[in-house]
């Protein structure tokens, strides 16, 4: 049975200075997935391990639904985990494996063996199941390792960095395949990664975290369009991050010029006159003739397939990247090509200079 989490201004200090957890405070809903995304040592997993037990909670309250379990072992609190390194054991077969957590709770053998059967099935390892660790794949054995933790019937399902040991593809396969698992069995899921892809393909929301703090909780398309600081904008995705001035415009409104182009009106939730930041994606940029927009020049030309990526300097000798559809713009550029860069006005973000606070 699925639970919420809810986490009230929890910390972690080691060393009695390094605030490894900052005052983190979120709600995980009933059979969300729900993801920790952040680069190392920004206190994804220790968050994740405060909530399975493994790591002590020094300030603040973790609760599955009602219950604080601060105090409860790791053992009494009915999750499972699924780790970075799989964890199996290797010298028991795969049935051994995934049946160990069961017999550990003293269930009587014909239930063990009927669970288990069903849940090789659900995750495909069925065929697997008398063999040993050392004769799978990678990603057949996370799909152990991922069976074992939820034959259990876990209220909560803890996911440590499971993919980051498997090759490209094989990444693609099994998040596809977890998120299936996931949704079918209705379990609140728990992911830590630093792949932004990954979160952004999988999650139900994510929560980015940087330096012990959470710097935004949202959906993915709401953190990769409209996120609340250059941080998440820079971390999630590719961004260009380009100098810009403002001036008052109307009472919802600011005046921006972008360089050495024209003056744009951008709709915004805060007035601030000065110095800005402004950013866009390669996708929201496009290249024009030499007039109007940002002037630059291209300095590389990458063929992606279905995009063209170009690396432009710009005249304040900056070098953004502009991807352009090969579909909507069949003449390729060249080089040494002489262009303008003009901005998707609706898909911009702007931020103080400093990067704190999001103006739109």
């Amino acid at each position: 049975m699925s639970q919420t989490v809810t986490i009230t201004n929890v910390t972690k200090i080691y060393g009695g200075k390094v605030r490894a957890v900052d005052n983190v405070s979120l709600t995980i809903n009933k059979g969300e997935f729900f993801t920790l995304l952040g680069p190392s040592g920004c206190g994804k997993t220790t968050l994740l391990r405060m909530i399975a037990g493994f790591i002590s909670i020094e300030a603040g309250t973790i609760s599955f639904d009602d219950k604080v379990i601060n105090n409860i072992p790791p053992h009494q609190r009915n999750t499972g985990m699924v780790f970075q390194n799989y964890a199996i054991f290797p010298h028991m077969t795969v049935f051994d494996n995934v049946a160990y957590g069961l017999k550990a709770r003293r269930i009587p053998k014909p239930e063990i063996n009927r669970r288990v059967s069903e849940i090789l099935e659900l995750i495909r390892i069925e065929e697997y199941k008398d063999r040993q660790p050392n004769q799978l794949s990678g990603g057949q054995q996370q799909r152990v390792a991922l069976a074992r933790s939820i034959v259990i019937n876990p209220d909560i399902l803890l996911m440590d960095e499971p993919l980051s040991n498997l090759d490209a593809k094989l990444r693609i396969e099994m998040r596809a395949a977890i998120k299936d698992i996931q949704k079918r069995l209705n379990i609140t899921t728990i992911y830590v990664t630093h792949d932004q892809e990954e979160a952004l393909a999988i999650s139900d929301r994510i929560a980015v975290m940087n330096l012990g703090q959470l710097q935004q909780l949202g959906h993915p398309f709401d953190i990769y369009s409209r996120p609340e600081n250059s941080f998440v904008s820079g971390f999630i995705g590719t961004t260009n991050f380009i100098p810009g001035e403002t001036s008052a415009g109307t009472d919802n409104t600011l005046k921006v010029r972008v360089l050495d182009s024209a003056e744009i009106s951008i709709p915004v939730k805060k007035q601030k006159p000065g110095k800005v930041l402004v950013a866009v994606r390669p996708e929201e940029a496009f290249l024009g003739k030499p007039d109007g927009g940002i002037s630059g020049e291209i300095m590389q030309v990458t063929f992606l397939g279905d995009t063209m990526n170009y690396i432009v300097k710009l005249k304040n000798d900056q070098l953004i990247e502009v991807n352009e559809y090969i579909k909507d713009s069949p003449n390729l550029r060249n080089s040494g090509d002489i262009v303008s860069v003009n901005l998707n006005i609706q898909k911009i973000n702007l931020f103080t200079e400093d990067g704190s606070e999001s103006l739109i």
